[in-house]
């Protein structure tokens, strides 16, 4: 079972030891930077441990873009030892619906690095789509949120 958690001083080492596999590393930020720009960002940034079966496998953190008036997934992955089992997935269904519920996003916004193709596969799947913009080496993608009508 795939559960977020805040990160606190009883799991931050923990955080801080999740690494990605070296070909990864030029896609994603450490959770060490990501951390800190959560600090910077407090008012409008939202990092969750990502624990499997009490264990941390990941970090997410999901945040609010002020300039652009967007939700957004800003930081994601998944423990180069824990990939490919479904952990990924289940942390972004989860990040969704937090922003979703908490703060009733009607639209997620996320970038994935140009040759990322694993990841843009994995934000597909739970629903995100090409804008079509390509910025600063990053491809935008959209999910939007769920209606009542449907």
């Amino acid at each position: 079972m795939v559960v977020l958690k805040k990160i606190t001083k009883d799991n931050l080492d923990n955080v801080l030891s999740l690494k990605v596999a070296e070909h990864q590393k030029s896609f994603v930020s450490t959770t060490a930077e990501s951390l800190a720009q959560a600090y910077v960002y407090r008012e409008t940034a939202f990092p969750f441990a990502v624990y499997a079966d009490e264990k941390p496998v990941g970090f997410i953190m999901l945040g609010y873009y002020e300039s652009r008036n967007q939700y957004t997934l800003w930081k994601f992955l998944i423990d180069k030892q824990h990939q490919n089992r479904g952990y990924g997935r289940e942390a972004l269904k989860q990040g969704i619906t937090y922003l979703m519920e908490r703060f009733d996003a009607k639209e997620i916004y996320t970038g994935v690095s140009v040759g990322n193709e694993t990841a843009k596969h994995l934000y597909k799947s739970v629903g995100f789509v090409e804008t079509g913009l390509v910025e600063d080496g990053m491809e935008e993608l959209r999910l939007i949120g769920r209606t009542n009508d449907g």
